[in-house]
């Protein structure tokens, strides 16, 4: 499905409300003067809250994609859209639902 280009600067969110931030390997391919987000960057998640009961904390730490871009490579690597699928996973590796994508440049889409 076609969308926006991810990128170092957008904005994205766990289902809790924890700030997602894009640590990228991309130094050559930018959009907004910001590099291009690939699959093999890390996502890491910072101030997840996310409990379960009885209290064990269980925090949303990264986000592992699912479904990148189809047509769009960056250094070998498919982009990923603001489109794209991806799960927050929990320390436990565990699948704590998916991420949202608040706000990315919006010059360049992808497939």
């Amino acid at each position: 499905m076609p969308g926006f280009l991810l990128h170092v600067g957008a904005t994205a969110i766990c289902p809790h409300a924890g700030q997602v931030s894009v640590i990228s390997s991309n130094a050559r391919v930018l959009v907004s003067s910001q590099p291009v987000a690939t699959l093999g960057d890390n996502y890491p998640v910072a101030g997840c809250a996310f409990t379960v009961p009885p209290g064990k904390p269980q925090p949303c730490l990264k986000v592992q994609w699912m479904v990148p871009a189809s047509r769009v490579l960056v250094g070998g690597q498919p982009a990923v859209l603001q489109t794209s699928a991806g799960l927050c996973l929990s320390p436990e590796q565990a699948p704590q639902g998916p991420l949202t994508v608040l706000a990315t440049q919006v010059r360049v889409r992808g497939i």
